[in-house]
């Protein structure tokens, strides 16, 4: 069971900081869909790439607002939610398996 509970701890930590990283790309695409930055930069290709999948499932369910797009909101919430709500229900599993 300790090296599951290090294995837990672990998961957590790494699930953290990719959640953290993730939502700053998000962060990022928005900020960039301001100014209409030029789509063949690969810095801009590579964020539209990686954000891309996501906003597109939540533009699907998502109802069309008069052209603002919320869908960068709603993932930056999940992210907060994920990162409040499942972090700590691993480290309190991993402790709780020592």
């Amino acid at each position: 069971m300790f090296i599951i509970s290090h294995f837990l701890k672990a998961l957590a930590t790494v699930l953290d900081i990719a959640l953290n990283l993730y939502m700053w790309l998000i962060i990022i695409r928005a900020l960039l869909s301001w100014v209409n930055p030029d789509p063949f930069n690969p810095i801009v290709r590579f964020l539209y790439g990686v954000t891309e999948p996501v906003l597109a499932r939540i533009r699907r369910v998502l109802p069309p607002l008069g052209g603002i797009d919320l869908s960068p909101l709603v993932a930056i919430l999940g992210i907060i939610f994920l990162r409040q709500f499942l972090i700590p229900v691993l480290y309190d599993l991993a402790y709780a398996l020592r």
